[in-house]
């Protein structure tokens, strides 16, 4: 029955429009997986990094009081354990670090390949069918939400005091947008960080597409969901420990 669903799909994929895509995923996502599991990668894959890249890159000058706000927490842990570091530094390296983090956005591509792998590794465990390639392109369109969400907090940059702009969660639609990122644990802070209504539903969609270029059903796969979410939060695990 599991494969039926992409079957079926597949039969009006050509009456889809590709643009439609990016409008579907958030109300019938199950339909553009099936549609698209064997579509092209390269274009969800541009369109989210584009779009992101364009809107981070816009939204920067209003976020800068968090962006600042985060390098001087991790200058400040490095700074301590590293005497060599001096303010003069900080200061240059903070001047780098703020204009890289306005080309952010083009590193989604190294995103979207991060997160398609890992949920085609845990997909594995769950006797998912799904493809490498049917797993980026899972990723890729999972991602769309955050487009939402870089607008959100950019529409929170321009109207919140930047007094409040104190860490990457203080714009969040979540647990971390109440948390102190200067008296909680960093490791702590990174793991609450993630319940927020955004990684959530970028998570219920990795399922979704899971299930659907998986050929599981849908109960199965999410049992996943534990691990998929869980797996997001690595690398700011890594970076707390670091700092």
């Amino acid at each position: 029955m599991t494969d039926a669903v992409p079957a079926a799909a597949t039969l009006g994929s050509e009456r889809a429009s590709v643009w439609e895509d990016f409008i579907d995923i958030f109300y019938a996502p199950s339909q553009v997986f099936a549609r698209r599991a064997a579509g092209s990668v390269w274009i969800p894959l541009l369109v989210v990094t584009i779009a992101l890249s364009v809107i981070i890159y816009a939204i920067s000058g209003v976020l800068e009081p968090l962006m600042s706000a985060e390098f001087d927490r991790g200058m400040a842990a490095a700074m301590r354990t590293n005497q060599q570091l001096t303010p003069e530094m900080a200061d240059q390296f903070r001047r780098v670090g703020l204009r890289i983090g306005q080309f952010g956005g083009l590193f989604t591509p190294l995103g979207i390949l991060m997160v398609g792998t890992g949920t085609w590794l845990i997909g594995k465990l769950f006797e998912a069918r799904q493809t490498y390639r049917a797993a980026i392109i899972v990723a890729a369109y999972s991602l769309m939400p955050r487009i939402l969400e870089s607008v959100l907090h950019g529409l929170q940059g321009l109207f919140l005091d930047p007094a409040q702009l104190n860490g990457r969660f203080s714009v969040s639609l979540g647990v971390g947008r109440f948390l102190d990122p200067d008296t909680m644990s960093p490791v702590l802070l990174g793991v609450l960080g993630r319940l927020d209504v955004f990684t959530i539903w970028v998570t219920v969609l990795l399922v979704i597409g899971l299930s659907v270029t998986g050929g599981i059903s849908r109960s199965r796969a999410f049992l996943a969901a534990p691990l998929i979410w869980a797996i997001g939060a690595l690398p700011l695990v890594y970076q707390a420990m670091r700092s």
